[in-house]
């Protein structure tokens, strides 16, 4: 079985329920409602639990957790050809290489 504690978990404030909110990544389809952080991650953590067991006895395959996958640190984006070439000049600008402006960007550097 899966372990829970892989999750990627997380609690946010929302105002449309005045409440807190636990969310799982890995299953967008659940949340859990409650007035405290502790609560509501409780509550989250709880949940994916028993839905863990309910699909280990229904046979079913769980979603891998985000933190046990594994990344090559490859993607493909699609840009208009506009962009492309836009971010091509900034690159030769710096004088970097077009990958590195771009990652350098996606992580916020």
């Amino acid at each position: 079985m899966v372990n829970a504690e892989h999750y990627t978990f997380r609690v946010r404030w929302s105002a449309e329920d005045d409440a807190y909110v636990g969310t799982v990544a890995e299953m967008p389809s659940l949340s859990w409602l409650a007035g405290t952080q502790l609560d509501a991650f409780s509550g989250i953590r709880a949940l994916v639990n028993d839905i863990l067991e309910d699909m280990a006895v229904g046979g079913e395959t769980p979603p891998q957790p985000i933190g046990d996958r594994a990344y090559s640190g490859n993607f493909m984006v699609r840009l208009t050809p506009e962009t492309h070439r836009r971010l091509a000049i900034e690159a030769a600008e710096q004088q970097v290489s077009l990958n590195r402006l771009v990652a350098s960007r996606l992580a916020g550097v």
